[in-house]
């Protein structure tokens, strides 16, 4: 069983909120393994350097997770003040999101089954 009531179980999850700043992205047409990849590239680089390589990476992953950190780095700057230039990427995650099922006809009456996966985006910024 929990301890206390819940309003205090309430006020102690919030009272350990994360306070930097962070964009989240859910239901993302893009397979998981495929944004670990991009995501792999930028985790803990800056912010110049990882928008460097998210703007000349081939991958479609590459971006929807640039509008992702830029979206990041603008609820720094308005919410809580930060700096441009002494960000960098803290944690990015990626979730597994549910699987949109399709059918392919085959030959001869037959049909394959076709998932199409999506995952949730987290990025979370800091500064130096």
């Amino acid at each position: 069983m929990a301890k206390g009531h819940r309003s205090q179980i309430k006020r102690e999850r919030n009272a350990n909120k994360d306070t930097r700043p962070s964009a989240k992205l859910s239901f993302a047409r893009i397979p998981e393994q495929k944004a670990c990849f991009v995501f792999d590239a930028i985790r803990g680089k800056n912010l110049d350097e990882a928008l460097g390589i998210l703007t000349y990476n081939p991958r479609y992953a590459s971006s929807v997770i640039k509008k992702l950190v830029l979206s990041a780095v603008a609820n720094a700057e308005n919410n809580n003040g930060m700096n441009r230039s002494n960000l960098y990427i803290a944690e990015c995650s990626v979730g597994k999101g549910p699987i949109m099922k399709r059918i392919q006809p085959r030959a001869q009456g037959r049909a394959y089954r076709i998932q199409k996966r999506m995952c949730h985006l987290n990025v979370v910024l800091d500064e130096r």
